[in-house]
């Protein structure tokens, strides 16, 4: 992994607009999407173990929300 590439991880409970958003930030080379959650539960569980330096998170997701998480 290169030390200047900002490290993301992507939580989004509808597939295709999470392949989508990881499809547009491949395209820049200094990001790099290192996950992808489904629910909020998941999402915190990323961020703790991945240590991401972004993170875009949907609001709206079951188990637990973007809020709350």
């Amino acid at each position: 992994m290169d030390a200047g590439k900002k490290r993301i991880v992507i939580a989004e409970d509808h597939t295709l607009l999470r392949e989508g958003l990881k499809a547009l930030l491949a395209l820049s080379a200094d990001l790099d999407v290192v996950g992808e959650a489904e629910d909020g539960r998941e999402a915190v569980r990323m961020a703790s173990d991945l240590k991401p330096d972004l993170m875009l998170m949907d609001l709206s997701m079951p188990r637990m929300n973007g809020i709350e998480a």
